[in-house]
C-alpha cells in the first residue's frame, strides 16, 4: 500500500498542500472502495470495515492531586507561570497538566503519570525528560 501511495499521490508532489490534500483522498477513495484486495478475497475494504463497537471518549478530567496546580495546555501548545509562556506541545493542546515544585525555582511538568520534564524559575524553558513514553525496562537482578 505504502508503495502505491508513493508513485500514485505523491510523485510528483502538488503545487500546495491542499491539492496535495485532495490527492490523498482521492487515493483514499479509490483504494478503500474500488480498487478489489487480495487479501481480502478480491473485496474492497469498504465491503468488510466494520466501526469498532466501543466508541472512543477521549481521556476525560485528568486530576492532579500531588502538583502543586493544573494547567490547561493552549490550543499552541503552552502553558502559562506568572505571565511566562512554557512550551510543551501541540499534541497536548486542551489537555490539563500537572506542575509540582521539585526545588528551589524548579518546576517538573507532567501528564497523567508521565513526568515531561523540568522548568526553571527564571528562563521558563522545558527541558524534557528522555522520552517519559518509552517503555520502562527494569535492569536484571544480579543472582
Amino acid at each position: 500500500m505504502h508503495l502505491t501511495l508513493k508513485t500514485e499521490a505523491t510523485q510528483p508532489a502538488s503545487a500546495n498542500f491542499l491539492q496535495q490534500q485532495a490527492r490523498f483522498d482521492d487515493f483514499l477513495g479509490r483504494f478503500n472502495q474500488e480498487r478489489p484486495h487480495q487479501a481480502l478475497g478480491m473485496r474492497v475494504p469498504g465491503e468488510v470495515y466494520t466501526p469498532s463497537p466501543r466508541p472512543y471518549q477521549g481521556l476525560g478530567d485528568l486530576d492532579y492531586p500531588l502538583h502543586d496546580w493544573t494547567a490547561t495546555v493552549t490550543r499552541c501548545g503552552r502553558i502559562c507561570y506568572n505571565r511566562r509562556k512554557i512550551n510543551l506541545s501541540i499534541v497536548f493542546a486542551g489537555q490539563n497538566v500537572g506542575v509540582k515544585q521539585v526545588s528551589d525555582q524548579i518546576w517538573l511538568v507532567s501528564f497523567m503519570h508521565y513526568d515531561l520534564g523540568y522548568f526553571d524559575h527564571e528562563t521558563c524553558r522545558l527541558e524534557p525528560i528522555e522520552n517519559p513514553f518509552s517503555p520502562k525496562v527494569l535492569p536484571m537482578s544480579p543472582e
